[in-house]
């Protein structure tokens, strides 16, 4: 037993070094975001019941970025089999001097900056830094000495608790092969704790969201990733386009975004529906009938003529994280950054969920993948859907039919089974919005119909979307129902590519008993258009949705379609096509210097918008 001690205890003595640092640095975030909510309660009330949500629901990013900080110790842990003594310690020491002061920074910074700022700290207080005696010119000397204080006492604090953590001294290893080994396998453990999991999902800020409450929100949020996190983020964020004056940007964009609605083609019986809207991953008009494809899609193609379909919508953007914004909040995408992914962005936007709460609305969000995903649950919260259906609310064996999360079909089913439960002598009117998944790399459906893999995605996504609408055909509530289809983006796919205007055609579909009549609308608009022309037919003012018009107005005079991709834009109107790359300058597809010019403007004005929220 004493030759057992002296073999392992080395070892034990080393991870039990790393469980209290790393024990301690949780600890320390937990009692930081409990400082952090009380130091701000006088402007954000809150309940003892609230500050046990914001921990339990901030844990996990809490676990995450404390192994950050674990990275250092454990390295110099490896290093301990051939080096020990007073070094090893002094070097520990030193870290841990910089974590506490980071640390405190970070608490400090958060606490006094959230009430002016309104979101969690972030790179943005850097640009102080070049210009500090401006930044405490209005602070008085007596507040500069206390916050000082306060800064050290802090800090002497944290790092003496880590001093506490280190032993006195290190013993040699005897068995030093097997303490590498057992480092060997703690190694990517330690990575993928960083990283979140093994999920398509990194860490990220949205993963802790869950309220309504902003500020619960974001007491959530972990400070210090927040601030780590925003140097990636602020790359994204900090989008700036100047190419004209701002008179002569008023001048090339004046009357394209016409915010009124002025009698309004009405296509609706009722005033207040219940509104399912369905975002289809990547079902673009390339697999339907409008590219000559039949027997992709029959039932899509179907559809369109039982229903109102609009034959002249254009995809905004590329991908499904900047459709989401262009779709629930009207705004137009960027090209090299995600407007979903910069939390402190889009909570400032407008969204359809917000202004239909606002008018007696329930709102809820159906997906089968991971919310977190691209910092979806972040953004889905902030524009006001009250409730989150996601892959984690179904079953085990659910969650795994597909590589995203769960299959389309399965979605669909739980979507119905929610509209059979609304009750039709409860007035509250419903917004219900569902992602589907399956139409996507690495198109692992459950059925086999056609050769081509993506075509039979496609494919199955259709008998999904033509189970769904019989279903809900057969229900009562259809009467009163608005289901809009609504597509997020096309692929590169048989020749298709963002010199094709074709690529990026979107068949936007109305459907539903709510609908006065079957119709074809052929105006040129974007998806981006949905939240004004909706909010229209319903009677709500959409002036603060910038970039969304009503295409059913007659204010809506100057048709066309925008769309942004990687570092390039196109922009089609009635006769033109033109395809701008940013890269080298130059126009690739079309000859109409006046819509390369508007193109410009239009990058200008919404970067300049962003700027401001």
């Amino acid at each position: 037993m004493t030759n057992f001690y002296r073999n392992f205890a080395p070892m034990k003595q080393r991870f039990l070094f790393l469980l209290r640092a790393y024990g301690l640095t949780v600890g320390i975030f937990l009692c930081a975001k409990v400082v952090f909510m009380c130091l701000n309660r006088a402007a954000y009330p809150f309940t003892a019941d609230d500050v046990a949500d914001v921990l339990i629901h901030g844990i996990t990013l809490d676990l995450s970025t404390s192994l950050y900080f674990l990275v250092v110790p454990f390295l110099l842990m490896v290093a301990s089999i051939w080096w020990t003594g007073r070094r090893l310690r002094l070097v520990l020491k030193l870290w841990y001097a910089v974590t506490a002061v980071s640390f405190v920074l970070a608490f400090v910074a958060d606490s006094a900056l959230y009430p002016h700022w309104g979101f969690k700290l972030d790179a943005t207080c850097l640009q102080y830094l070049s210009t500090p005696a401006d930044a405490v010119a209005s602070v008085a000397p007596l507040w500069l000495a206390l916050g000082a204080l306060v800064l050290v006492v802090l800090t002497v604090g944290i790092y003496g608790l880590y001093c506490l953590c280190i032993p006195n001294s290190f013993e040699p290893l005897r068995r030093k092969w097997t303490f590498g080994i057992v480092c060997l396998i703690a190694a990517p453990l330690i990575f993928l704790g960083i990283r979140g999991g093994l999920d398509e999902s990194t860490t990220n800020i949205g993963q802790v969201y869950y309220s309504q409450t902003p500020f619960l929100n974001h007491s959530a949020v972990n400070p210090v990733f927040s601030f780590l996190a925003s140097f990636e983020g602020s790359v994204r964020s900090d989008v700036r386009y100047s190419y004209f004056t701002d008179e002569e940007c008023a001048a090339l964009t004046d009357g394209l975004y016409d915010r009124r609605t002025v009698n309004p083609d009405t296509l609706l019986r009722s005033q207040r529906p219940d509104v399912l809207v369905v975002m289809l991953e990547s079902a673009a008009a390339q697999f339907t009938k409008m590219a000559g494809k039949d027997y992709i899609m029959p039932n899509f193609n179907r559809l369109m003529d039982e229903g109102v379909c609009f034959t002249q919508c254009y995809a905004n953007s590329f991908r499904t994280d900047r459709a989401t914004v262009c779709i629930w909040s009207g705004h137009l995408a960027f090209p090299t950054m995600s407007l979903q992914k910069v939390p402190a962005k889009n909570a400032h936007l407008p969204s359809l969920a917000r202004s239909l709460r606002k008018v007696g609305y329930s709102t809820k969000v159906f997906y089968g993948g991971d919310i977190n995903f691209t910092n979806m649950r972040s953004y889905l919260v902030n524009a006001g859907f009250e409730d989150l259906v996601s892959k984690d609310d179904f079953s085990r064996q659910e969650q795994h039919t597909a590589q995203w999360g769960v299959r389309d079909d399965i979605v669909f089913d739980r979507i119905v089974d929610e509209v059979k439960e609304w009750d039709k002598d409860d007035k509250t009117p419903h917004l219900i919005g569902c992602f589907t998944l399956s139409s996507h790399q690495p198109w692992d459906v459950p059925t086999k119909v056609l050769d081509d893999e993506v075509e039979n995605a496609f494919y199955y996504l259709d008998q999904c979307m033509g189970d769904f609408v019989a279903q809900l055909r057969q229900l009562p509530q259809w009467n009163n129902l608005l289901l809009i289809f609504i597509p997020d983006h096309g692929i590169n796919y048989d020749g298709m590519d963002e010199n094709k205007a074709i690529k990026n055609r979107i068949p936007l579909l109305w459907m539903g008993g709510a609908l006065k009549e079957i119709r074809t609308v052929d105006v040129l608009c974007n998806q981006s258009d949905l939240a004004a022309t909706l909010l229209g037919q319903l009677g709500i003012p959409h002036d603060d949705f910038l970039f969304s018009r009503d295409v059913l107005s007659e204010t809506y005079t100057k048709p066309f379609a925008y769309h942004t991709y990687n570092n390039g834009f196109s922009l089609l109107d009635s006769t033109r096509f033109v395809v701008y790359d940013l890269n080298s300058e130059q126009t690739l597809v079309g000859d109409a210097p006046d819509l390369v010019k508007r193109g410009k403007a239009l990058l200008q004005w919404s970067s300049e918008d962003l700027g401001r929220r």
